[in-house]
């Protein structure tokens, strides 16, 4: 049974995919036939173009370096500061306040900062990556804590758990779902901020390879670009989306 509804599920998100380039297509051959955009196959043909001769991969390959570097130095940061934050009133009345007044200002607007203190090279990009990533998993962390159910946390104490029991075996694992939610939300954000980085200062990278083709007007490579970033970030949420419902099975953070 499970297998079947896997199947199912499979076949829905084929199903999808399909009618989306179909769509694509019926828009870009009949509705708004142009040179500006371009169909499916002609992308298509182009991707691999550009695949065999090195270009996208080498343009893929260090957008994703950046966002793994800044992604899991973000998050790294941020787990320990959610899992203080959401256990210690003390530490979160310290630190919210910062929390709250710098996750207001978007990366893409400290760029130029970024530029001004790490150069074009990747510590501006990897800066930018961490603090996209930072305050959405120090939020989400610290919600998991508090929703861990007070009755679990009773009866490991009843038990005979000390505090530091009680915290890895009931109140962390609990916690999980709530961290990868926030680890999940934090890998969108870090796409639109590594193009907008390597729009503004970079030498490679697919925002690199857009701002390039734009100046010589190749469309085709443009969402060549488009197309792979979407591929390699709903890839990354699957992964993401599992990884909640496999701990969320295992341990439910509101029951």
């Amino acid at each position: 049974m499970k297998r079947e509804n896997r199947l199912k599920g499979v076949g829905i998100y084929l199903l999808g995919f399909a009618s989306l380039f179909a769509i694509w297509h019926v828009a870009a051959t009949w509705i708004m036939p142009s040179v500006l955009f371009p169909p499916p196959w002609q992308v298509i043909v182009k991707a691999i173009e550009l695949a065999r001769d090195g270009t996208l991969w080498e343009h893929a390959s260090a957008s994703l370096a950046r966002i793994g570097l800044g992604f899991a130095g973000g998050s790294l940061l941020g787990i320990p500061l959610g899992l203080a934050i959401g256990s210690f009133p003390v530490v979160r009345r310290l630190l919210e306040p910062y929390t709250e007044f710098l996750r207001f200002i978007p990366a893409t607007a400290l760029i130029t900062v970024a530029v001004i203190w790490f150069g074009i090279g990747e510590g501006s990009k990897i800066f930018l990556i961490i603090y996209t990533t930072i305050f959405i998993v120090i939020i989400n962390t610290a919600a998991g804590v508090a929703a861990v159910a007070p009755n679990k946390i009773r009866a490991a104490r009843a038990l005979g758990a000390g505090p530091l029991q009680v915290f890895f075996f009931v109140a962390l694992p609990a916690t999980v779902p709530y961290i990868l939610t926030g680890m999940r939300l934090a890998m969108a954000n870090s796409f639109v901020t590594i193009v907008a980085a390597e729009l503004v200062a970079a030498n490679d990278g697919l925002g690199r390879m857009i701002w390039d083709s734009r100046m010589y007007m190749l469309v085709d490579q443009i969402f060549v670009a488009l197309l792979v970033l979407g591929l390699l970030g709903f890839t990354a949420d699957r992964l993401f989306r599992w990884g909640i419902y496999a701990f969320a099975g295992r341990f439910s953070p509101v029951t």
